[in-house]
């Protein structure tokens, strides 16, 4: 049984991981949401990165479809946190199939 920081990844979740953390740029975005104390605003994401909104947006769902981030909406403002427990497990699985 999976707790709150051991988490059970499928097949599906591992692919969506791995081709969410192929790209440079998803992978950057989400360094910068793991790198903050609390949750990240998406018009801080904005200001990082040199990208339209639309592709920041889908960057942004990407991340979150694959369970790396949560968004949390606040009015018409989405906040973003990492969910830590998912990049654990993620690298917790490559590493028993891999090594």
């Amino acid at each position: 049984m999976a707790t709150a920081t051991q988490v059970e990844l499928t097949e599906d979740q591992l692919t969506l991981i791995a081709k969410a953390l192929a790209d440079p740029r998803r992978y950057e975005i989400l360094k910068k949401i793991s790198a903050q104390t609390c949750c990240t605003p998406c018009s801080s994401m904005r200001d990082c990165f040199d990208i339209a909104p639309a592709t920041l947006s889908h960057h942004m769902k990407e991340l979150e479809t694959a369970g790396l981030i949560h968004s949390e909406k606040e009015g018409k403002f989405v906040n973003y946190k990492p969910r830590p427990e998912v990049l654990r497990a993620y690298l917790t699985r490559l590493k028993s199939d891999l090594a």
